[in-house]
């Protein structure tokens, strides 16, 4: 297979505040959400319906994910973004059969190009591109374009299909579109659950 640059639209990262700005101006007219408002519209959807997204919304989305943090400021990351129908319809069966990743209009990908292990002993590649991936999607609940955070999927089959090279893993993958219907309601464990003040406790 002959990989296309065109069909799958690499963003590479540039300076923090050249991003920022170009946020902000795309961002300028739009009426904004609070962040509560934002995390609370943010679901997994996986209907969508054919409606296409503006480029000037998918760019945002795009942007969003630069200003993420990384272990070191490395930014060690690549964003591939996928319209083309045909191969979407492959990226199926990469994604063991799930047919929203066809049915989405576009479709992200979130890779790290290199990593390293941190003092706690963490890795830092999923970090950073799980980072990046949540600014993205919660953008994109701004934007009220709808998204489903895949992690089963073939490693060697979306990198194959989306030309990665050996030296990057894919991390995370998401249809990007608008709801053709409404995701489920989250339930959510109780505050006391989870939260702890001073130590860990059960």
């Amino acid at each position: 297979m002959q990989c296309e640059r065109p069909l799958n639209k690499v963003l590479k990262r540039s300076v923090y505040l050249e991003q920022y700005a170009a946020l902000q101006k795309h961002e300028r007219n739009r009426k904004r959400m609070t962040f509560d408002e934002i995390i609370n519209a943010r679901k997994s959807i996986r209907r969508y319906s054919n409606r296409p997204i503006p480029e000037s919304d998918v760019e945002a989305i795009l942007r969003a994910g630069l200003l993420a943090p990384s272990a070191r400021n490395r930014q060690n990351l690549k964003f591939i973004v996928v319209r083309d129908p045909m191969l979407r319809d492959e990226l199926v069966g990469a994604c063991n059969g799930q047919s929203m990743v066809g049915e989405a209009p576009a479709f992200l990908a979130v890779c790290s190009t290199a990593g390293s292990i941190m003092p706690n002993g963490q890795p830092t590649a999923p970090i950073d591109a799980a980072i990046a991936m949540t600014y993205m999607l919660l953008k994109a609940a701004e934007l009220g374009i709808g998204s489903c955070w895949i992690g089963n999927f073939s490693q060697q089959k979306m990198k194959s299909l989306l030309c990665v090279p050996d030296m990057a893993e894919v991390i995370a993958v998401s249809p990007l579109g608008y709801p053709a219907v409404e995701g489920n309601e989250r339930v959510r464990k109780p505050f006391d659950d989870v939260v702890c003040f001073g130590r860990y406790r059960d």
